[in-house]
């Protein structure tokens, strides 16, 4: 990827403590922002995660003390569910949040509960989430997206996945993967939403045949017996946006600093943890506190190393494992990525109206933040808004023609 480096002391008043270290000024505290105009208008930022582990660069930020250094302080709040998040966005009880990406999108067209405009200040991560089938799927012969749609026309009865939000990453990951081999996911199957932490209870109880949830909850269900990974999502789509960093667009605007400095502290978050092996270990063992995901270590750090299995026997290394950082190309808020989810939700019948894919998608991704964020931490930014992707069918996305593409796919609502 051909990226530039967006720093440009002019533009944002940032005091480096040499050349080539970090944003770090000779400020009480040790900030990275400058004092006057550039000081951040509030001081506690109060920020909501799920229990997953790409929450991990939020409370990374805090634990580490990133979000000292740029003169904020994050007050992190552990939620149980994604609605519960959205609603405490749109009425002001969360600053900012991990958050799913096509939620955002959905509460700002009004297709995911009530209309307020949102803003995505970054991505989060890429990859790492995966589809889980049970381990009764899987003894029928049904272990991956070929065999499901065998094991569905040959052993017919209703058969019931689960996402974690009708408009989110999960719903639509689900959805592609299921199409993708001839499965209609609003005909073929009862779809129904769970919370991340409580699938793997679900699916013990004979709940669901099949979910797409973030980690460690697929390998949890390994770990516990009860599932199989039939998919990774990073086959869906290789590298593809995941949670992102959102608020309302209202918050954006009357903490533009604060903003910033947020967007700037959780990104060194990601590039501390994408730095070193010790430095994901460390992550793994933090997150996996009660406190923050609350399940064993060694149910989160396998994945984030890229060591998989299966459940059935087969491991394997992956190298799109869930990344945070990577080369800074992770946490750019492309504009085509979210118009890909506008696509989809156009595709599923969520949207009713064909959306102004790129309008939309402008106003949500809060670029010029990032820009001033990633120049504060010192990370290069790439040169276009636009990417160009190839999906697991074999279709290719670049932005280019959002209408066309969405009306494209032979199985849609």
């Amino acid at each position: 990827m051909t990226i530039e480096t967006p720093f440009n002391p002019s533009r944002r008043k940032l005091l480096v403590a040499g050349a080539g270290a970090t944003a770090l000024a000779a400020l009480p505290g040790g900030g990275a922002w400058a004092a006057g105009s550039d000081k951040p208008e509030k001081e506690e930022v109060k920020v909501g995660f799920i229990p997953l582990t790409d929450c991990a660069s939020v409370v990374m930020a805090s634990v580490l003390g990133f979000d000292k250094k740029y003169g904020i302080k994050i007050v992190l709040s552990k939620e149980a569910s994604w609605p519960g998040v959205r609603d405490k966005l749109v009425n002001g009880e969360l600053d900012a949040a991990h958050v799913l990406y096509g939620l955002l999108y959905g509460v700002h067209l009004g297709a995911g509960g009530p209309k307020k405009d949102m803003a995505v200040l970054m991505n989060l991560n890429h990859n790492g989430q995966a589809i889980t089938l049970s381990k009764k799927v899987a003894d029928k012969g049904g272990v991956d997206g070929a065999s499901l749609a065998k094991l569905m026309r040959t052993d017919k009865r209703d058969y019931t996945f689960a996402q974690t939000f009708p408009t989110g990453t999960h719903a639509m990951w689900l959805y592609y993967w299921l199409a993708s081999y001839g499965i209609d996911p609003m005909k073929d199957a009862k779809v129904i939403t769970v919370p991340p932490p409580q699938m793997v209870a679900n699916m013990r109880i004979g709940n669901m045949d099949g979910f797409c949830v973030g980690e460690p909850w697929n390998h949890r269900a390994i770990v516990d017996g009860v599932g199989v990974t039939a998919a990774t999502t990073q086959e869906i789509w290789r590298d593809h946006p995941e949670k992102v960093l959102g608020s309302t667009a209202e918050w954006v605007k009357k903490y533009p600093n604060t903003a910033r400095a947020l967007t700037a502290a959780v990104l060194e978050a990601g590039r501390w943890i994408d730095a070193s092996l010790s430095n994901k270990n460390k992550m793994a063992q933090t997150i996996a506190d009660k406190s923050y995901v609350n399940t064993s270590v060694d149910v989160i750090n396998q994945r984030i190393l890229g060591r998989y299995q299966n459940g059935m026997g087969k491991t394997w290394d992956d190298p799109n494992y869930m990344k945070f950082f990577n080369d800074g190309s992770v946490n750019f808020p492309y504009l085509s990525d979210g118009m890909w989810f506008l696509t989809q939700q156009k595709r599923w019948g969520l949207l009713k109206a064909e959306p102004d894919y790129l309008a939309v998608a402008t106003a949500i991704n809060q670029i010029d933040v990032y820009k001033d964020a990633a120049a504060m931490a010192q990370v290069s930014v790439p040169k276009s808004a636009m990417r160009s992707v190839k999906m697991i069918d074999g279709t290719t996305w670049d932005g280019k023609n959002p209408k066309a593409y969405a009306a494209s796919f032979q199985i849609k609502a």
